[in-house]
C-alpha cells in the first residue's frame, strides 16, 4: 500500500478543485491506499479557496504545509511575496474547518533585509497558530541556478554570522513556545509523529526533508520530479512539453538516472543517521576501516568543537547542531575533495 503522498515542488493549489479531485481519483485507481496513508500538500495561503480546501479534505489530504517565510512587510516586498498574517491565519482556520488539522508552517531566515527581530516576531505570531510542525529554512541565494534571484543582488542580506544568529534566535524562541527540535531545521510539538519517530530511532530524511515515511521506493510524478528505487535515482523530463508528449505517447517520462552501489547505500545511511539522530555508530556500516579518510577529517573538525569521535561513534554536539550538514558532508564521496576550489553549485551550510 502507498504509505505517503506528497504534493510539492511549488504551489500545488494553483490546480482547480476539480483538477485536484481528478488527480486523487487517478491515484486511488492506480495504487492501493490504506487508513495509515498520509497525503500532504504544500500550499500558498494567498490563493487557497474554500472549494480547494474541501477538495483536499474529500481527497484524503491529512497534512498541509503553508509557506510563511517572514511576516515583516519590508521583507515581503523585497522578495515579492505580500502575505499578511491574517492571510495565513485564514488559511489555517479554513483547513481546520474542513477537518485537516495537521498543519506545517515553513519559515525562513537569511532573507534580504531580514533581521533577528523580524525572525523573532514571525516566530511569535506563527506560534499563535499552534501548528504541529514548523520548518526553519535558510534562504539559499543561488542566482547561478535561479536567475530571478539576480534581482535581489543589490539588497542587504545577513552574512554567515548574521544568518547563524537569526537561526539560533528563532530556534530558541520555538523551543520556548513548546516545540522540540528535530534534526537540522524542523520543530514539532511533543505529541507529533515526527517526535515519536525521533525517540524511536525511526526518523528518516528524504527530498522533502524529515519524515516518518519508511518506504524504500519513491515514485516521482510530474515534470522534473525525482524518484528513488533501491538501485538508484531517476528524474522525469524537467520541461512540461516533453513530459506531456511522452506521457501522451504511453512512454515513461524519465530522462536521466543514477545507479547506486553498496558504498553509496552505506554512505547514505551514515549521512541520514547523522542528520536525523546527530550520532552514528560506524560499526553498523562497515566499521572505521571503511572511513579512514573521513575520520581523519572529523578529528580535525573535533578540534573546533563541531563533532566528537569516540571509537566508531560519531556525534554532533548540541552546540554544533546548525553545522551538522558540514559534518555529514564529510561522508559524501561526490563532494569536491578538501583543498580544491569547487564550482559554485550549493547554498551556504547555515
Amino acid at each position: 500500500a502507498v504509505s505517503h503522498v506528497h504534493f510539492g515542488g511549488g504551489t500545488p493549489n494553483i490546480l482547480g478543485a476539480g483538477d485536484f479531485r481528478a488527480v486523487m481519483e487517478h491515484l486511488h485507481a492506480a495504487f492501493r491506499f490504506g487508513p495509515q496513508t498520509e497525503t500532504a500538500v504544500e500550499i500558498d495561503p494567498r490563493v487557497l479557496s474554500h472549494d480547494m480546501a474541501e477538495a483536499m479534505a474529500a481527497g484524503g489530504v491529512t497534512r498541509v504545509s503553508i509557506g510563511v517565510q517572514d511576516l515583516n512587510e519590508r521583507v515581503q516586498r523585497a522578495i515579492n511575496r505580500a502575505q499578511p498574517f491574517t492571510v495565513v491565519r485564514r488559511a489555517v482556520d479554513l483547513l481546520r474547518a474542513v477537518g485537516i488539522d495537521r498543519i506545517n508552517l515553513d519559515l525562513m531566515y537569511g532573507l534580504p533585509l531580514q533581521t533577528v527581530d523580524h525572525v523573532l516576531r514571525t516566530v511569535d505570531r506563527t506560534a499563535e497558530l499552534e501548528a504541529q510542525r514548523i520548518a526553519l529554512f535558510g534562504y539559499a541565494h543561488v542566482p547561478w541556478m535561479k536567475s530571478h534571484q539576480r534581482l535581489l543582488d543589490g539588497l542587504p542580506r545577513a552574512d554567515a554570522q548574521g544568518r547563524f544568529d537569526q537561526a539560533a534566535a528563532a530556534a530558541l524562541r520555538l523551543v520556548c513556545n513548546g516545540y522540540r527540535r528535530v534534526g537540522l531545521d524542523h520543530f514539532a510539538l511533543p505529541d507529533d509523529s515526527l517526535c515519536q519517530a525521533l525517540d524511536a530511532g525511526r526518523l528518516r530524511r528524504n527530498f522533502q526533508g524529515y519524515t516518518t515515511d519508511t518506504a524504500n521506493v519513491l515514485l516521482g510524478l510530474g515534470a522534473s520530479a525525482i524518484g528513488e528505487l533501491p538501485g538508484g535515482y531517476f528524474q522525469n523530463a524537467p520541461d512540461t512539453g516533453t513530459y506531456r508528449r511522452r506521457i501522451a505517447a504511453g512512454q515513461l517520462a524519465t530522462v536521466k538516472g543514477i545507479p547506486i552501489d553498496a558504498d553509496d547505500h552505506r554512505r547514505r545511511a551514515v549521512i541520514e543517521r547523522l542528520m536525523c539522530d546527530m550520532t552514528v555508530d560506524l560499526d553498523r556500516f562497515g566499521g572505521t576501516a571503511s572511513f579512514t579518510a573521513e575520520l581523519a577529517r572529523l578529528h580535525d573538525m573535533a578540534a573546533d568543537g563541531l563533532v566528537r569521535v569516540d571509537g566508531a561513534v560519531v556525534t554532533v554536539p548540541e552546540d554544533a547542531r546548525p553545522l551538522m550538514r558540514a559534518v555529514a558532508a564529510v561522508f559524501d564521496a561526490y563532494l569536491p575533495a578538501p583543498g580544491t576550489v569547487p564550482q559554485a553549485r550549493h547554498s551556504q551550510a547555515v
